[in-house]
């Protein structure tokens, strides 16, 4: 094998640059419509609406955020992530502008629901989609770090908010608020693209290595093409490359709706975003309703916040090391199970040191499920199609997205208590958990007993893995097949040779 190349833009360089483009561009696209709940109580008396008409707000910005991921995948796939983040931060900034000349709730649900929550959809899936180009041994790091973006935004935008609030009003800070959205224009221009080729699904992992030599990024393709440090999926993404050609549809992969582990994922998570936010959207609101003050109440946010910044690193970090990496799926579905019962017992907290216990707790659980979400997913279905997986699972789990904050509100109109809605979030994360547990352990070991009997097949243990062996074998698979990478090795030897000539 090759000597270990030093580690090169694949997994570092300017990679670091991009988490940090990523960094700020989820930042907002998270943080920004639970920083919004600030303004919500003074919203509603301004209207004169009930909590769920309000709720609706947060709702509709969220699921845009998530049902225009394929909308996003698509115009990735064909203009590359930089300007597609950069467009988006330009309708962030014009939505929330326009918000602040709102003179309706109906016209804040279209300017802060739709127009900023496209804007947000926009920057949050080619953020998600770069760093897996970037990064692969060091993935679930990279993604850890940049999804820590959410909760470092969510920390200063709650405070910030309830400042510009009391300073502005609200239809100030909303304007103010427009302004700093554009600096995801700014985030979006570090997206540098790696190799024009890599953008379109057709080119095969060859051409891919030539147009990235050919941007003079050496190191790329010497990483890809030693197989010691990287059990990529070389082969099959070249396979994908072929097989996305064959499909008429080349942007969204339905096939994926044929794979087991993909499905296992996706009903879990729908059912899991049915819990998901509302707790945070209306935590501020409930301080307030036991008597808190203004600040204090953001301040649990902020809390939340701080705590799930540092739970983010910190589970990419663990999810990455070998006992946990092979099972990942198993910390996953223990995560969100965490995560309602921390719902199912916030009912118990009484005063203040209560609900910042819980905030505890709920960054903590919170921050673990977000560090994973598309760390599992990736996992799942390997980094060739996890364009169109990302976009796919997005469109289905905007509806519980959408659902969940004003289901929420009703129970609280309903009962005049907030008891109710954190009992609901909390069942239905519990129950989530519990399924993506059963069924994975189910996933697995299909998958042990498939790859048994395509052995008992081949009897030649060197044959070339399918994808779902490259992924069970994450651990055990240090070499690729030696003459299958042969002359792509050759080729970007003579191609370095070239590029260092000119």
């Amino acid at each position: 094998s090759p000597a270990m190349s030093p580690p090169g833009p694949p997994d570092g360089g300017w990679g670091w640059v991009v988490v940090f483009g990523a960094f700020i561009s989820i930042g907002f696209a998270y943080a920004f419509p639970k920083g919004l709940a600030i303004f919500f109580k003074e919203i509603q008396d301004f209207f004169g609406t009930s909590y769920s008409e309000i709720a609706w707000v947060s709702s509709i910005m969220l699921a845009t955020t998530y049902g225009a991921g394929p909308i996003s995948s698509i115009l990735v796939n064909r203009y590359g992530s930089r300007p597609v983040v950069m467009f988006g931060g330009l309708l962030c900034g014009v939505g929330m502008v326009s918000a602040a000349f709102c003179t309706s709730i109906l016209q804040l649900y279209i300017c802060v629901g739709f127009v900023t929550g496209f804007g947000l959809a926009l920057n949050l899936q080619p953020s998600v989609i770069i760093i897996g180009k970037y990064f692969l041994k060091r993935r679930p790091i990279a993604n850890g770090l940049a999804m820590a973006g959410s909760p470092v935004m969510l920390c200063t935008l709650a405070p910030l908010n309830q400042f510009l609030f009391d300073n502005f009003g609200w239809r100030g800070s909303f304007l103010i608020l427009g302004a700093i959205l554009l600096n995801c224009c700014v985030a979006g221009a570090l997206f540098r693209p790696i190799g024009a080729a890599t953008a379109s699904g057709k080119t095969q992992a060859i051409e891919e290595g030539k147009a990235t030599l050919k941007e003079e990024v050496t190191k790329d393709a010497m990483e890809m093409s030693s197989p010691m440090n990287v059990p990529t999926e070389t082969k099959t993404e070249e396979e994908e490359g072929k097989d996305c050609c064959e499909k008429i549809n080349q942007y969204l992969d339905f096939s994926l709706f044929k794979h087991r582990g993909f499905l296992i994922y996706l009903i879990g998570n729908v059912l899991m975003f049915l819990g998901f936010f509302a707790p945070i959207v209306f935590l501020a609101p409930y301080a307030k309703h036991i008597g808190i003050d203004e600040y204090s109440a953001a301040f649990l946010l902020s809390i939340l916040a701080i705590v799930d910044m540092i739970a983010r690193p910190t589970t990419g970090i663990i999810a990455n090391s070998k006992w946990v990496r092979p099972r990942i799926q198993y910390f996953f579905s223990f995560s969100i199970a965490f995560n309602g019962t921390c719902h199912l017992l916030c009912p118990l907290a009484s005063g203040y040191t209560g609900l910042v216990v819980y905030s505890v707790f709920f960054g903590l659980a919170f921050g673990m499920v977000c560090a994973m979400l598309f760390e599992t997913l990736m996992d799942l279905v390997g980094a060739a199609r996890f364009t169109s997986a990302v976009g796919l699972v997005t469109i289905a789990e905007c509806c519980t997205i959408l659902l969940g904050p004003p289901i929420g509100g009703t129970l609280i109109d309903t009962f005049g208590d907030y008891k109710y809605m954190f009992i609901k979030c909390g069942a239905v994360m519990v129950l989530a958990g519990t399924f993506l547990f059963i069924m994975n352990y189910y996933n697995y070991r299909m998958l042990a007993k498939e790859e048994k009997e395509r052995k008992a097949k081949e009897e030649d243990p060197k044959s070339v893995r399918t994808e779902n062996e490259v992924r069970n074998n994450w651990n055990k698979e240090t070499t690729q097949d030696g003459p299958e990478l042969e002359p792509l090795r050759e080729e970007q030897e003579g191609l370095k040779k070239e590029v260092n000539g000119t």
